[in-house]
Protein backbone atom coordinates (compact mmCIF):
# COMPACT_ATOMS: atom_id res chain seq x y z
CA UNK A 1 0.00 0.00 0.00
CA UNK A 2 1.30 3.24 -0.91
CA UNK A 3 1.40 6.57 0.55
CA UNK A 4 -0.84 8.01 -2.23
CA UNK A 5 -3.38 5.29 -1.96
CA UNK A 6 -4.96 6.72 1.93
CA UNK A 7 -6.83 9.52 1.96
CA UNK A 8 -5.85 12.17 4.16
CA UNK A 9 -8.02 13.75 6.77
CA UNK A 10 -10.08 16.85 6.72
CA UNK A 11 -7.87 19.31 8.69
CA UNK A 12 -9.04 22.58 7.80
CA UNK A 13 -12.08 23.55 8.79
CA UNK A 14 -12.61 20.80 11.12
CA UNK A 15 -13.22 23.00 14.31
CA UNK A 16 -15.90 25.13 12.94
CA UNK A 17 -18.11 22.49 10.76
CA UNK A 18 -18.07 19.92 14.58
CA UNK A 19 -19.10 23.16 16.31
CA UNK A 20 -21.75 24.61 13.81
CA UNK A 21 -23.48 21.17 13.79
CA UNK A 22 -23.01 21.53 17.89
CA UNK A 23 -24.75 24.42 18.18
CA UNK A 24 -27.50 23.33 15.73
CA UNK A 25 -28.10 20.77 18.09
CA UNK A 26 -27.42 22.18 21.62
CA UNK A 27 -30.15 25.24 20.40
CA UNK A 28 -32.71 22.64 19.12
CA UNK A 29 -32.56 20.65 22.81
CA UNK A 30 -32.28 23.88 24.25
CA UNK A 31 -35.67 25.21 23.06
CA UNK A 32 -37.19 21.93 23.49
CA UNK A 33 -36.70 22.03 27.23
CA UNK A 34 -38.03 25.60 27.11
CA UNK A 35 -40.96 24.87 25.45
CA UNK A 36 -41.44 21.73 27.59
CA UNK A 37 -40.84 23.61 30.63
CA UNK A 38 -43.09 26.03 29.83
CA UNK A 39 -46.14 23.70 28.82
CA UNK A 40 -46.02 21.66 31.75
CA UNK A 41 -45.11 23.29 34.66
CA UNK A 42 -45.48 26.57 34.18
CA UNK A 43 -49.28 26.79 32.04
CA UNK A 44 -50.70 24.28 34.86
CA UNK A 45 -49.24 26.03 37.94
CA UNK A 46 -50.83 29.48 36.50
CA UNK A 47 -53.87 27.83 36.44
CA UNK A 48 -53.73 26.46 39.74
CA UNK A 49 -53.33 29.74 41.47
CA UNK A 50 -55.76 31.12 39.17
CA UNK A 51 -58.38 28.36 40.32
CA UNK A 52 -57.43 28.50 43.86
CA UNK A 53 -57.86 32.90 44.32
CA UNK A 54 -60.93 32.22 42.18
CA UNK A 55 -63.21 31.22 45.30
CA UNK A 56 -60.95 32.25 48.06
CA UNK A 57 -62.65 34.35 50.19
CA UNK A 58 -59.60 35.98 52.83
CA UNK A 59 -61.69 37.24 55.27
CA UNK A 60 -62.26 34.07 55.86
CA UNK A 61 -58.92 32.57 56.64
CA UNK A 62 -58.13 35.78 58.41
CA UNK A 63 -60.75 34.95 60.62
CA UNK A 64 -60.05 31.49 61.37
CA UNK A 65 -56.05 31.87 61.72
CA UNK A 66 -57.25 35.03 64.49
CA UNK A 67 -59.44 32.20 66.32
CA UNK A 68 -56.86 29.68 66.35
CA UNK A 69 -54.54 32.42 68.02
CA UNK A 70 -51.48 33.02 65.24
CA UNK A 71 -51.72 36.88 65.35
CA UNK A 72 -50.61 38.06 68.48
CA UNK A 73 -51.59 41.66 67.74
CA UNK A 74 -55.13 40.83 67.26
CA UNK A 75 -57.93 39.64 69.83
Amino acid sequence: MSASALTKPQMCGLLAKRLRMHLVGAITISLGVAAFCKFAVAEPRKKAYADFYRNYDFMKDFEEMRKAGIFQSTK
